[in-house]
């Protein structure tokens, strides 16, 4: 999975955190349901205003959280991806901007089985706080291979939470704005 990813103004978070990623994985896609993902994006943390640029593992249920750059300005365009390696199949890396940003990272049971996605997310802790945030995705692209060619999104499963949104702006699923309301 793969897309350009801009934030389009500074979060406003009470409580918790909010995001835009791509990424594989998820709470349960390991090995016996165990959580098991990798992502890659832009979050912003409790109570501070700043944008960070970050790729986060989780195996075995633990997570790891790699900060990559803490200072994203409304306005940086970052291409972030999760790929998984040519001829090793599990293994996966992080790329930002065209470069390797990780090292490779196993994720058992991965292969072929898991499915991309490319979320914002609102994650106040329970509290019911209203955090805010705008996030544009373009050229969202998938692998359908090991390290294989880049295709353009086709198609999509769309989720939207009360008070926040997906904007399409092309005809083409692979170019959105997920904004707070």
């Amino acid at each position: 999975m793969s897309a350009t990813i801009t934030p389009l103004d500074v979060p406003s978070v009470s409580d918790g955190h909010v995001g835009g990623w791509v990424g594989v994985g998820g709470v349960d896609s390991g090995p016996h349901g165990t959580a098991e993902w990798l992502q890659t994006g832009l979050a912003s943390f409790a109570p501070w205003s700043t944008i960070r640029l970050y790729y986060e593992v989780t195996v075995d249920g633990r997570t790891q959280y790699h900060e990559l750059n803490p200072d994203v300005q409304p306005g940086d365009k970052h291409e972030l991806a999760v790929l998984e390696m040519k001829g090793h199949n599990s293994w996966w890396r992080v790329w930002v901007d065209g470069k390797p940003a990780s090292r490779a990272i196993h994720l058992p049971g991965s292969h072929g089985t898991w499915y991309p996605q490319a979320v914002a997310e609102n994650w106040n802790g329970g509290t019911g706080t209203c955090n805010t945030y705008a996030y544009r995705f373009s050229n969202v692209r998938l692998a359908h291979t090991n390290g294989g060619v880049w295709q353009s999104l086709r198609r999509r499963s769309l989720f939207e939470d009360a008070g926040y949104q997906v904007v399409q702006t092309s005809r083409i699923p692979s170019n959105f704005i997920a904004t707070s309301l």
